[in-house]
């Protein structure tokens, strides 16, 4: 489905426009509440104060060792609490931020929004499609702002080298290459062995979708913003061959997408390995762009590869070879992306949330984008979960 069929199904999420602003009476200082204060959530909140004018109020999490990191993070004191609903009954936030495990995202999303907060929420959106249906519904009723963290959707080589992919630079783009190859088992200590499934929850298949989720879903997002669309099918596969240690997501996933015209998105993800890195390719007819998370890289095809009719001695043709200098990777450093501004993507991300806020406009990585990206990743994990071919078509929005 491509982006503006999803804005025909959701009309009613422009009704903000109209809505009374937030920040009516102090427009420069926006109050951040924030649910879920682990490693995603302290980072966020380091990106955000940042930005002028942006203040840590309250702060919420399960695990209360939690409240000391933060308030050494934030040098002054906060409330605290571990119930998010006595988080959102403050009267004293703009906004809310929400950096729970995705399991959670959903429920504490569509509250955050219903109590007339903008919200910026991790990815991925929702722990299923449903999950994630009903957070753009409430974006829609609300009218609030909801901006998801697919921070590359800001970052400046992302954008400027989408917007030469799209004007045809590297001519028809047919394929996408996704890795995230890491060599580390993911696991974090645990200090009482009660603390286990809450503290290393992604290893965990009740409180995680894995590596196709916490890793690809970036670049499941990048995909469907090259090809303007989601994809039609996936075919998912994964295993645990290193690390038998208990956990249930694997430490190694592949997924294939298929989108309209037989374009595809190919992701690997690798715990044992780190070769690759982390790294997107995008492949067009006559050229490719390298995207990794501090810079960006066109390269150009040369002509294409000709065969030459190979003859012994009696000048009998035996067979055909390829000239093998067309056939070596590329070497060099290609042609890099400059921008004027090449900071961090993630206080990219969150000074434009702040704006958005304070303009009351729609973000980029709206409701919309988030749905798209979270479709991709859990019908990929249930292909993978059901070892089948997974169609997109439940995926539409009504």
């Amino acid at each position: 489905m491509k982006r503006r069929e999803f804005l025909k199904t959701t009309a009613a999420s422009v009704a903000f426009l109209g809505a009374r602003p937030l920040l009516a009476q102090t427009p420069e200082r926006v109050r951040l509440g924030v649910v879920g204060a682990g490693s995603r959530g302290k980072e966020l909140m380091r990106q955000f104060l940042r930005v002028p004018g942006v203040e840590v109020v309250a702060v919420c999490d399960t695990y209360e060792p939690r409240f000391a990191e933060t308030e050494k993070l934030l040098q002054h004191p906060v409330a605290y609490s571990t119930e998010y609903r006595a988080l959102l009954d403050r009267q004293d936030l703009d906004a809310i931020v929400v950096a729970t495990p995705p399991r959670s995202h959903a429920s504490i999303v569509n509250a955050a929004l219903r109590s007339g907060r903008a919200v910026y929420g991790e990815k991925v959106m929702g722990f299923s499609l449903e999950d994630s249906k009903s957070i753009v519904k409430t974006v829609a009723e609300t009218g609030q702002i909801f901006q998801i963290g697919h921070e590359y959707r800001y970052a400046p080589w992302f954008v400027e080298s989408l917007r030469r992919i799209h004007a045809g630079e590297i001519g028809n783009v047919t394929h996408v290459y996704g890795y995230w190859h890491r060599n580390n088992d993911w696991r974090r200590p645990v200090p009482d062995p009660t603390l286990e499934r809450q503290i290393n929850w992604r290893l965990y298949k009740e409180t995680s979708m894995g590596l196709l989720c916490e890793l690809g879903s970036h670049m499941a997002d990048t995909a469907n913003w090259v090809f303007g669309s989601m994809p039609e099918s996936v075919f998912a596969s994964g295993s645990i061959v290193e690390y038998k240690d208990g956990r249930t997501t694997n430490d190694n996933d592949e997924a294939i997408y298929t989108y309209s015209g037989g374009r595809k998105f190919i992701f690997s993800a690798l715990a044992n390995n780190a070769l690759l890195g982390n790294q997107i390719w995008v492949y067009g007819d006559k050229g490719s762009v390298q995207l990794t998370i501090e810079d960006a890289t066109f390269y150009y095809e040369a002509k294409k590869a000709s065969r030459k009719a190979a003859k012994d001695d009696k000048s009998v043709t035996v067979g055909a070879s390829y000239q093998t200098q067309g056939e070596m990777p590329y070497r060099g450093e290609g042609a890099k992306v400059k921008v004027d501004n090449p900071e961090d993507a993630t206080l990219t991300s969150c000074r434009s949330f702040v704006t958005s806020v304070r303009e009351h406009k729609k973000p980029f990585a709206d409701e919309l984008v988030g749905y798209a990206a979270a479709a991709a990743i859990t019908l990929g994990f249930e292909a993978m979960e059901q070892k089948r071919l997974v169609r997109f078509d439940q995926a539409k929005l009504a």
